[in-house]
């Protein structure tokens, strides 16, 4: 792949990994409508595992707190007994909605690298989501922060994110949208959606870098890799830090309009024929 393919392909997966609008769907559909060949396995676990490094540094202090308090340990120390308690549950309540995700990825896994790796399907989901967004969006009281969180918000979070492996879904749609039926404010549900990403992301990457461990690569593979988890990571971070400040004041009209019209578009070049892939 050469170097500036794998520059632009990390910027669209970084953008879209974390902005609703579905990073599978653009990973795919970008190389596919601009006539480049699939970027492959290996570069898409790479760009994710640098997507991972991004919502990690950015929630660092957050994951500090979380894990510690899930562990019955006291941190911060000068930490209120209920900041701690809140901590701790918040903490069960990401395992326990990361469930539904990880047994659908094991019980998935060569339906999402194969079947469902068509644009008809993607565009289709797209559209559909885009429309769930928008009745959510009408819906939803937005009176709900994450500390008045319930364990039957996380299950039903989590398993709107084991629908996410359906490319064209977003993983970060989705779960937002689950997150506003449950009248909790858009920056809420985002944080809480980029809490619960972060160990499907790092169980993913971590199987999927094992698988590949052994693979031989040129010395322009290696750099179309490492400039890809770079740029990635860095991207990742910036745009995660756009979307909440975002999510404070506005809505997510602009990625419902853009999912719908995307959807639309890639549905009619199907039905034109246009695209290396059809």
């Amino acid at each position: 792949m050469p170097l500036y393919q794998a520059v632009i392909l990390a910027l669209v997966q970084a953008v879209t990994e974390f902005l609703p609008i579905s990073s599978t769907a653009h990973l795919f559909l970008f190389p596919w409508l601009l006539g480049w060949n699939d970027p492959g396995l290996d570069y898409t676990v790479v760009v994710h595992a640098g997507t991972l490094i991004g919502v990690i540094l950015y929630f660092l202090k957050t994951w500090l707190e979380l894990g510690l308090a899930g562990l019955g340990i006291r941190y911060p120390a000068g930490a209120a007994p209920e900041e701690i308690r809140t901590n701790r549950k918040l903490f069960w309540y990401i395992v326990a909605g990361t469930a539904p995700a990880a047994l659908a990825g094991v019980l998935l896994e060569k339906h999402i690298e194969t079947t469902f790796r068509s644009p008809v399907l993607m565009g289709s989901m797209l559209i559909l989501v885009g429309v769930v967004m928008w009745v959510a969006e009408q819906r939803s009281q937005l009176a709900r922060g994450m500390q008045s969180l319930t364990l039957g918000d996380a299950l039903l979070i989590g398993t709107a994110q084991a629908i996410a492996l359906v490319p064209g879904v977003s993983r970060s749609g989705i779960t937002i949208v689950a997150g506003l039926v449950r009248g909790m404010t858009r920056e809420a549900a985002a944080r809480f959606t980029f809490l619960l990403a972060t160990p499907i992301i790092a169980g993913a990457s971590a199987v999927k870098l094992w698988q590949m461990r052994q693979n031989a690569l040129g010395d322009e593979t290696a750099a179309a890799l490492v400039a890809g988890f770079l740029v990635s990571a860095v991207t990742g971070y910036a745009v995660i830090a756009f979307l909440l400040r975002y999510l404070q004041t506005r809505t997510l009209r602009i990625f419902i309009y853009y999912r719908i019209a995307f959807g639309i578009v890639i549905l009619l070049l199907v039905f034109l024929q246009v695209g290396s892939a059809r």
